[in-house]
């Protein structure tokens, strides 16, 4: 059968549908977590930024309420980077991506010589249990068992060890406190779905369903994007084994995607409203080509090394920055796009703006601003 193939603007299309970005859906918080494989989290604010572009009648309670109860947390999944996700999938991406985890591991084992992996684990794992701790008390009592091995070394080598969630007020809705980490299985009161942690990368489940779940994300894409979104490597055998139930296709570039059959693929015409975006959002970081959402000039405009800009959609693609900025006299939004907009498209992002501030419930009134054009 031939390939069919792909227009990058028909990608754009299919991934914001996806990503519930062309219109607002009516899912409930934990129903989006599920379906989008959970939320960038480095921050506090991000998921909640994340949720309000994309669900209708979100509340930020919504997702506070979910992680006070437990029913979703905050670890470090794909890309060694923290995630929120519901607690089934706290419990079944982690030890998934425990493979990446050993991975970065070996990176710090100069910082580890003399250092027993499998004490460390346990004591850490005994120590959080008892109560949640912050990162400084894992480390100074790791530090007390191996005092010459490097202290960054031992809480990488306890965060990549153990999936450690971070305890609530951690996250919560303006009622957010600091760091403090206890085991997944401890907090959420559930076994992992299959410890990757005690055996090593030969126990790490097969990636076949999770392959599945991002192409239902974030497809069309192809294995490097699976690869880039996750962190991990080598799963060209599970989209060869999952092949006679997708489609594929190809792109301008001759690269072969898959997809689900069933998944919508909008006319690349199909117009896509303007959204605000978090820092770091998943849209923009979850392909190894980005130029579905990205045009080639503005790749690497919304970071800069560490330091992430919240970010904005034009016509479906990266288009500029923006910041809220919060007093008890009122807010002001400024929008800082990376070039021209037309009256129409102006207009429009406001309107998204006041949106936005408007579920982030921040103290009005509100006045958007356009700041300097980025050219």
């Amino acid at each position: 059968m031939t390939t069919q193939p792909m227009t990058v603007r028909a990608l754009g299309r299919a991934t914001l549908a996806r990503q519930l970005l062309l219109r607002r859906s009516p899912m409930k918080t934990e129903e989006a977590l599920t379906h989008l494989l959970g939320l960038q989290a480095q921050e506090v604010r991000p998921p909640y930024l994340a949720l309000a572009a994309r669900l209708d009648g979100f509340t930020p309670a919504d997702l506070s309420d979910a992680l006070e109860s437990r029913r979703a947390a905050r670890l470090v999944t794909m890309r060694s980077t923290i995630h929120l996700h519901t607690a089934q999938d706290c419990m079944t991406l982690r030890p998934l991506v425990q493979p990446a985890r050993e991975r970065e591991l070996r990176m710090f084992r100069k910082g580890l010589l003399g250092v027993d992996l499998d004490r460390l684990k346990a004591l850490t794992r005994t120590y959080v249990e008892e109560e949640p701790r912050t990162p400084k008390q894992i480390r100074e009592l790791l530090l007390a068992e191996w005092p010459d091995a490097d202290p960054q070394s031992l809480s990488i080598a306890a965060r990549c060890a153990l999936p450690l969630v971070q305890a609530t007020p951690r996250g919560l809705w303006r009622r957010s406190g600091g760091v403090r980490l206890t085991t997944a299985e401890h907090w959420l009161d559930r076994p992992v779905a299959e410890d990757a942690t005690d055996a090593g990368e030969a126990s790490a489940p097969a990636p076949d369903a999770t392959v599945l779940r991002y192409l239902g994300a974030f497809g069309p894409a192809s294995v490097k994007d699976f690869q880039q979104w996750s962190g991990l490597t080598r799963t060209k055998a599970a989209f060869d084994r999952l092949r006679p139930q997708l489609v594929t296709f190809r792109d301008e570039h001759g690269v072969e995607l898959f997809d689900l059959p069933d998944a919508p693929r909008p006319d690349e015409d199909t117009p896509a409203p303007p959204r605000l975006l978090a820092e770091f959002d998943n849209l923009l970081l979850s392909h190894a080509d980005r130029t579905r959402v990205v045009h080639a000039a503005d790749r690497g405009r919304n970071w800069q090394v560490n330091t992430a800009y919240l970010t904005f959609l034009v016509d479906g693609m990266l288009a500029g920055l923006w910041t809220l900025k919060e007093s008890d006299a009122g807010s002001v939004l400024t929008l800082e796009p990376f070039g021209r907009l037309g009256r129409a498209q102006r207009e429009e992002l406001v309107a998204e703006a006041e949106h936005t501030a408007a579920v982030l419930e921040a103290p009005g009134p509100v006045r958007v601003d356009f700041g300097t054009v980025r050219t």
